[in-house]
């Protein structure tokens, strides 16, 4: 779809490169692109808060009560992330 419908060639997402980890709270990591935290942000904030995306009405999407698959919305370029809360 990207070259049927973009004016240009489409590379992979500028702001992130594969293998990168961030490791924040409740804020945006510094660098962040600003529209996938956007996109992301809720599920960071669930797992903070104690919740899961493996119980209750979300039984059957993710394996363990610590872990959640998301991705940005770019269409063209989606980048997608594994949000994973880190227990201290």
């Amino acid at each position: 779809m990207a070259k049927e419908y973009c004016q240009s060639e489409v590379t992979s997402c500028p702001a992130f490169s594969e293998g990168q980890e961030f490791i924040t709270r409740f804020e945006k990591p510094e660098g962040f692109c600003d529209w996938a935290w956007n996109d992301i942000h809720k599920f960071v904030t669930v797992l903070l808060s104690g919740g899961n995306f493996s119980k209750d009405i979300f039984q059957g999407w993710m394996k363990d009560d610590k872990t959640m698959i998301a991705c940005c919305t770019d269409a063209i370029r989606p980048v997608t992330f594994k949000i994973e809360r880190i227990d201290e």
